[in-house]
């Protein structure tokens, strides 16, 4: 929040009124996509795997498209196949090409609160239509971050999560900038922006890229060897969005 403040605060005063006007919704949306999901899946990662995380975001697309098509959303076919295909991609991806590997999943606690918080990212992406057009989206983001800190902040300073004592070192705070800067501020907005200009089921099926983009970086800064089941999952993802992409510009 500290970090965000200097630059939204001027534009959260100049759209107060709008900000007034639609107070509710933005803080619903804040409470959601900031504090609810953030929280939920931290506190998830803590005991479950990375593997299994992976499977369970990867319903972030079927979520949205089952609750639009619940509020009256009309889902093209096209993007209904290209969900099934990407999500097909992630599975192959993430089990290493052998499939039987899902047999030895084990599920726990901390799968439930990933699953939730799943189920919260697609509410929070499909509630961004109750954002006002005319709201900038650094107001927006700068509002969401205060709103979803002010949430948060009983949890830290009454340690009702009963989480260790955090100390400051070189990497811990390396990585609390890294979450608070490019986790945080630069994905919420590009996020954000996102489903504005391509509409909630297609920017939702871009989760899928994310063991894409994981396997990537893991050549490209731990030298990992490229493999083959990695290159299949990758086309698999890759052509899922290039149908929903094609499904959401003839529509």
């Amino acid at each position: 929040m500290c970090l965000i403040l200097p630059f939204v605060i001027k534009p959260i005063w100049q759209q107060r009124s709008i900000i007034k006007a639609h107070f509710w919704p933005l803080c619903f949306l804040s409470v959601v996509g900031v504090a609810g999901f953030n929280t939920c899946v931290y506190l998830g990662l803590q005991t479950t795997t990375a593997t299994n995380a992976l499977l369970i975001n990867s319903m972030i697309p079927i979520l949205i498209i089952v609750c639009s098509t619940l509020l009256g959303t009309r889902i093209h076919f096209k993007q209904g196949i290209g969900v099934l295909v990407s999500l097909l991609g992630v599975i192959f991806l993430v089990c290493h090409g052998e499939l039987s590997r899902l047999l030895s999943l084990a599920v726990n606690s901390g799968d439930l609160w990933i699953l939730f918080a799943a189920f919260l990212w697609a509410v929070y992406s499909i509630g961004l239509k109750m954002k006002p057009a005319e709201l900038s989206g650094a107001a927006f983001l700068g509002l969401s971050i205060v709103i979803g800190s002010l949430v948060l902040s009983p949890l830290y300073w009454f340690n009702l999560t009963a989480e260790p004592v955090w100390h400051f070192n070189l990497g811990n705070g390396a990585a609390v900038v890294y979450t608070a800067v490019f986790a945080s501020l630069v994905a919420y907005f590009c996020w954000n922006q996102g489903v504005r200009l391509v509409g909630v089921s297609t920017a939702g099926q871009f989760i899928h890229l994310m063991p894409v983009f994981g396997t990537g970086l893991a050549v490209l800064f731990i030298n990992e060897e490229l493999a083959w089941f990695q290159l299949i999952g990758a086309l698999a993802i890759g052509s899922g969005i290039y149908l929903s992409l094609l499904a959401n510009r003839k529509a």
